[in-house]
């Protein structure tokens, strides 16, 4: 319950609105159930009151052979009459027999075939007779008050089962007594026809609630994508703008956002490609000018300097190009692309082997993203003297490199992907190149959701590059 709370809107926002309605309906409920029970206690008392004083008036109009058979069609579920001699002067003896005669089913309707469909089961039941009794032990009959018994008959009166029930006991004409005794048993407000229009209810706002937060959830949805997109590089459209004003403010805001991103980005890298274009012209120029220089020493340092600084240049614009370059982003077989280029650099002659793994789809820019596996492979053969590559699927896809080389230090671990920096410092093209192989394949790696990460092997250094999987 609790995932899919943290997981969904929808659950949250259904959640409240149940919980504000079965709040409102228990706050209804409780202030209008004593008033309820009041009223409903009332009324029964009353009904129960001129239902005898009918019968009773009944009782003086017909023979007296025909009084039992109407005394059974008078009777209800609730309700039970009889006819006794004597006057019933013990109270408790005679709630005694009212729990008999509330128990006695309603089998004998006067006109009624044996098999019906209506309710004639008892009021109340064996297991709860001696409780029934109880309930009232040692109460003494009472006299009606005059407004509720009308009639000139003598009447006795008395509570059952607390005063849940009721009884009377009316003198008739020719001196036997005429007894009534109702009982409908303990009220329950919670019932299956309150239960049903709170069910229609909370499946109606359930409905409503889902509708709602779908409404809600689905422009933030695009927004969580467009957004994992734009952090791996990837030119998507802007978002339609619609819904409510908050939800249009919010993706209007977001493809600003996207806008401004993509102009600095394309702005810095047509700065840098510019710079490295114009420097072309003065190294052009000052390699004219060492060549007027007579001191051969001197000379040759002065060229040297000024192919490195070339160079550099030539770097630098080769990956402002890379940059500057709109790559359609596309799934691709990580796991082939790696083999082949393994294949290619084994081929070149350089001792590169690939352990070939399972399928595993990422969806990436191929050529930048080989690049940077590349530059990082290159860069183990160069000062690790071989590599060994392979995939790892886990919560990213990680490509392996290992190499047999001394690795790179804790403290220079983080300068290594600084553009230009080299820790061999000779700065001799025969012994590494400008410092920028690391800082390109992290940018791109970077670029891609991912980073590189690099630990100790046992023995020789591993280098980790972690892309995310395919959504």
């Amino acid at each position: 319950m609790m995932y899919w709370w943290r997981r969904s809107l929808a659950a949250q926002f259904i959640s409240f609105i149940l919980m504000t309605l079965i709040v409102s309906q228990a706050l209804s409920f409780f202030i209008s159930h004593d008033e309820r029970e009041r009223a409903l206690y009332v009324a029964s008392k009353s009904e129960f009151y001129t239902r005898m004083a009918s019968i009773t008036k009944l009782m003086a109009s017909i023979p007296v052979e025909l009084r039992h058979e109407a005394l059974l069609a008078s009777e209800t579920r609730y309700s039970r009459f009889w006819i006794t001699d004597q006057e019933p002067a013990d109270a408790d003896r005679w709630r005694e027999q009212a729990a008999d005669e509330l128990m006695r089913p309603l089998a004998n309707f006067v006109g009624f075939p044996q098999h019906t469909d209506l309710d004639i089961s008892s009021a109340i039941t064996l297991e709860t007779r001696d409780s029934f009794v109880r309930a009232n032990a040692g109460e003494v009959w009472m006299t009606p008050s005059s407004t509720t018994w009308n009639l000139p008959q003598i009447a006795k009166f008395s509570y059952i089962n607390g005063k849940n029930g009721f009884g009377l006991a009316v003198r008739l004409d020719d001196g036997r007594w005429l007894n009534s005794a109702y009982y409908k048993g303990f009220s329950n407000s919670w019932n299956w026809e309150t239960l049903y229009p709170l069910s229609i209810a909370a499946i109606f706002l359930s409905v409503i609630g889902i509708v709602s937060a779908r409404r809600i959830a689905r422009p933030l949805k695009r927004l969580a994508t467009s957004a994992e997109a734009i952090g791996r590089g990837e030119n998507v459209p802007p978002l339609p703008e619609e819904g409510t004003d908050d939800i249009r403010h919010t993706t209007a805001a977001f493809n600003r956002m996207q806008a401004r991103l993509f102009r600095f980005v394309e702005d810095r890298t047509h700065m840098l490609a510019a710079i490295s274009h114009d420097i072309r012209t003065p190294l052009t120029s000052l390699r004219l000018r060492a060549e007027f220089v007579t001191d051969p020493e001197t000379q040759q340092r002065m060229l040297a300097t000024i192919d490195e600084i070339q160079t550099m240049t030539e770097a630098t614009m080769a990956f402002a190009r890379g940059e500057a370059t709109v790559e359609e982003t596309r799934a691709i077989d990580l796991n082939a692309l790696v083999g082949s280029l393994c294949d290619d650099l084994s081929d070149m002659g350089q001792p590169v082997s690939y352990i070939d793994g399972s399928k595993s789809t990422c969806r990436c820019r191929p050529d930048s993203l080989r690049r940077a596996i590349r530059n990082t492979i290159e860069n183990a053969v160069q000062y690790g003297g071989e590599a060994k590559v392979y995939l790892q699927n886990n919560q990213t896809i990680d490509i392996v490199i290992e190499d047999k080389g001394p690795g790179i230090p804790d403290d220079m671990q983080e300068k290594v992907f600084t553009p230009f920096y080299r820790l061999e410092t000779s700065r001799n093209r025969q012994t590494g190149g400008v410092g920028l192989g690391l800082a390109i394949a992290r940018t791109i790696v970077r670029h891609h959701g991912g980073d590189i990460a690099f630990s100790y092997g046992n023995p020789g250094f591993k280098v980790t590059i972690s892309l995310p999987h395919s959504a």
